[in-house]
């Protein structure tokens, strides 16, 4: 087996032992999983550059992670299903999103825990360090991979900063960069564009330079909001695509492992899920792209895949010198296809399916795919679900479904709303989106339980269609917003564009940089109501029961540069006017909130008939009823006072 061991670090009881209800205490292990991989496995010669790392006497390629995992004490107490929880740039989310915890490396408190849902259901929860480049800092995990020591190429960083900058390093935030190869390099190349779909303009190459390998500095200073691209030479890649298998053999050790190997949970788990969330479901969509949920035996490592808020997008999972946090839109991520089933591009004549290789095999896992708003919006989402030329609906592959939630953005609102996105620092025209949608999680994945176990359908696909007329472009919406005072709607909206980036991308090496780039394809949004909010797919009882206009858009600040454009992940919140007299003495065509409610009750009444609505229609479940209706009393105390 490629995960040949665990050696445990740490090993500790929870919340000293408190049960989860009927599920009993759980504990925590900690420690780093070692992997030794066959580099001419069919399925492995896929991986870039994986044939050039250094290999064992008895010919595999070695590598280990940071490894976590959290389980009941009693596994016969346990729900004998394992949740794996693929990092988001090295942090740990399954339980922000399930239990909607307060996110933390480490969980150790009654409130990291949240309200518990995964350890009251009996669940498993296991995290693997996938990436490289996170550093081991904040309790983040990494993986270690081998190089292909002497092979050169390209690296591209795109940055946008927020702040005023001499100095930015050759890396997404906080990553590790891949170092520069010569500082004098004269080859080496930065532009800039003012805006999204600007023209790129070059910068002299005298009014930067290379400070030292991992940065770049220009004069006079980087301007915020500006785009810049930087194209620069690098040596010795990391194997990048090993994290695939890193996730899959996590997987494969802790239902198939034995005991001497050190599993935790040799012999007590029946099923496994993974989960992703952004970046790892991006990750995700590329590893079912490539059919490396497969083992080296030939077994599915994944009985369900729930790629969540990855739009249309793959990453640079598997490419030389790749980064797998770059969110770029013009980058391999977001290279056609698109849609489970095999398509042919017209504008190309290429044809490919996300799922074509898992299909040929004949073994193809539960799918369940989520996106919000916000994915719709940045102009990918809907391309899950619509053919390239933009004309027709795609239904999923069997086995699959398609969720969209409605009136959310790309993270779970919370209230009060924060004043700047607490990853990127960015800030926005409008408050942000408070939906909080973490409920319809869960139903999910109750229904995704019962499907995989006992063959019981989840409910239909939800997402806004061409057919019905739901699905309609961004720009026809402006009308609708424009009449709601005080909204700054967006100038323009970036779409996924054909990318030419040379003859071995196919390999996962990019010659091409930055692409070429070509047509763009067509993309949708879900339609409105007279109030703004979104038509289409799943409506979580914020919208279903509003007291504002929420949206998965929300234009870039002012003092952060070109307020023309989206921000990134983040939605709005356009609450409605108190009564009808401040209604019609602000030109708000949307009905108040008084011609709506009688009273605080009233509403509370409203949220709770949406709620038990959610339930019958199995996107809710029975215990969050509660749970939604006290959150929405938190919210009318909140609009009701001003945002």
């Amino acid at each position: 087996m490629p995960a040949i061991a665990l050696d445990v670090h740490q090993r500790a009881l929870v919340l000293d032992g408190q049960p989860f209800g009927a599920a009993g205490a759980y504990e925590k292990i900690s420690g780093t999983l070692r992997f030794a991989v066959d580099p001419t496995h069919r399925l492995h010669t896929q991986i870039t550059d994986l044939g050039r790392a250094p290999r064992s006497a008895e010919g595999r390629v070695a590598f280990q992670g940071d490894f976590y995992l959290l389980k009941p004490v009693d596994p016969a107490r346990g729900n004998h299903r394992l949740l794996l929880d693929v990092a988001n740039r090295g942090r740990k989310l399954a339980l922000s999103m399930f239990n909607s915890a307060v996110r933390v490396p480490d969980p150790t408190t009654a409130e990291d825990f949240g309200n518990g849902f995964l350890m009251r259901h009996g669940w498993t929860v296991a995290w693997i360090g996938w990436q490289h480049d996170v550093p081991r800092q904040d309790g983040m995990m990494a993986l270690d991979v081998p190089r292909a020591q002497g092979v050169s190429g390209l690296v591209r960083c795109e940055f946008r900063p927020n702040l005023p900058a001499d100095t930015l390093p050759l890396a997404d935030r906080y990553h590790i960069p891949n170092p520069v190869a010569e500082l004098d390099d004269p080859a080496a190349r930065l532009t800039v564009r003012e805006h999204n779909g600007a023209a790129p303009t070059a910068v002299p190459r005298a009014a930067w330079r290379f400070p030292d390998a991992s940065h770049i500095r220009l004069e006079g200073g980087f301007r915020v909001g500006r785009i810049y691209d930087l194209v620069y030479r690098a040596v010795d890649p990391p194997v990048v695509g090993l994290g695939f298998l890193a996730v899959r053999d996590t997987a494969a050790f802790l239902r198939w492992g034995d005991a001497g190997q050190g599993n935790p949970c040799a012999g007590a788990l029946e099923r496994a899920y993974v989960f992703g969330v952004s970046q790892s479901g991006r990750f995700l969509r590329h590893l079912l792209y490539l059919g490396l949920d497969e083992t080296e035996d030939g077994r599915l490592a994944f009985d369900a895949v729930v790629p969540h808020v990855a739009g249309a997008r793959r990453g640079e999972f598997n490419l030389r010198f790749g980064q797998p946090s770059l969110n770029a839109v013009e980058s391999l991520g977001s290279l056609f296809p698109f849609t489970d089933e095999v398509a042919r591009d017209p504008v190309t004549g290429e044809r490919d399916g996300l799922l074509a290789r898992v299909a040929a095999r004949g073994r193809v896992p539960k799918i369940v795919t989520i996106n919000t708003s916000a994915e719709y919006w940045r102009g990918d989402g809907s391309l899950v679900h619509t053919n390239v030329e933009g004309t027709q609906d795609v239904e999923p592959a069997a086995g699959g479904r398609v969720y969209f939630f409605a009136g959310t953005q790309h993270t779970p609102g919370t209230l009060p709303p924060p004043e700047a996105d607490v990853n990127t620092g960015g800030r926005g025209v409008h408050a942000f989106n408070v939906v909080d949608y973490t409920p319809l999680m869960r139903a999910m994945l109750v229904n995704l339980d019962r499907w995989v176990s006992d063959g019981v359908e989840p409910p239909p696909s939800a997402v806004p269609r061409l057919a019905d007329g739901t699905a309609v472009t961004a720009e026809s919406t402006r009308a609708r917003f424009a009449a709601i005072p005080g909204v700054r709607f967006p100038d323009r909206f970036a779409r996924p564009a054909r990318l030419d980036f040379g003859p071995e991308a196919a390999r996962g090496i990019a010659g091409e940089l930055p692409p070429k780039i070509g047509a763009q394809f067509p993309s949708y949004v879900s339609a409105v109501d007279t109030d703004g909010n979104e038509v289409a797919g799943v409506r979580p009882v914020e919208v279903a029961a509003p007291l504002a206009t929420f949206t998965g858009w929300n234009p870039r600040h002012p003092e952060q540069g070109a307020p023309g454009d989206l921000m990134q992940m983040m939605g709005s919140t356009f609450p409605l006017a108190p009564s009808r007299e401040a209604r019609e003495a602000r030109g708000d065509s949307r009905l108040s909130i008084a011609e709506r409610y009688a009273s605080r009750q009233a509403y509370l009444a409203a949220v709770r008939a949406a709620a038990e609505a959610l339930v019958a229609a199995r996107h809710a479940l029975a215990e969050d009823v509660e749970r939604m209706v006290e959150r929405a009393g938190r919210r009318w105390d909140w609009i009701a006072g001003g945002p």
